[in-house]
């Protein structure tokens, strides 16, 4: 199957579902912030789903996957962490700390990823 097409048939999955979630959030009128944080975790989820078809490129090396990986994620998960409100976002400092806490969350999640499914499992 076409990479592209997978990513988008894994990502639409997930985006579907936190969707229907927040809008049945929004019309029982809960919290704003709820529904704009289970929508925005949604967000995030779709993304890294849709990119995990990035490591079925058998003729990439694992650091290229990886490169890419962390770029499509800086450019989606990043900006997702940086509008949600999660974390304070008013000075250089604060979007400092958000992406060192999206780098040291993201080198554990690779690194556990890596020893799961490139060690264990195969």
């Amino acid at each position: 199957m076409n990479y592209i097409l997978s990513a988008i048939i894994r990502g639409s999955i997930p985006f579907i579902i936190m969707s229907l979630l927040s809008g049945i959030m929004k019309f029982q009128r809960l919290d704003d912030y709820q529904v704009k944080s289970t929508f925005i975790t949604g967000l995030i989820v779709t993304a890294v789903v849709a990119a995990s078809v990035i490591y079925e490129v058998e003729s990439w090396s694992l650091i290229k996957q990886s490169i890419i990986h962390f770029l499509i994620m800086l450019l989606t998960v990043y900006p997702c962490l940086v509008f949600s409100n999660w974390f304070p976002n008013k000075t250089a400092l604060d979007l400092v700390k958000i992406f060192g806490l999206f780098l040291i969350v993201g080198i554990i999640l690779w690194t556990v990823a890596d020893i799961l499914f490139g060690k264990i499992l195969k």
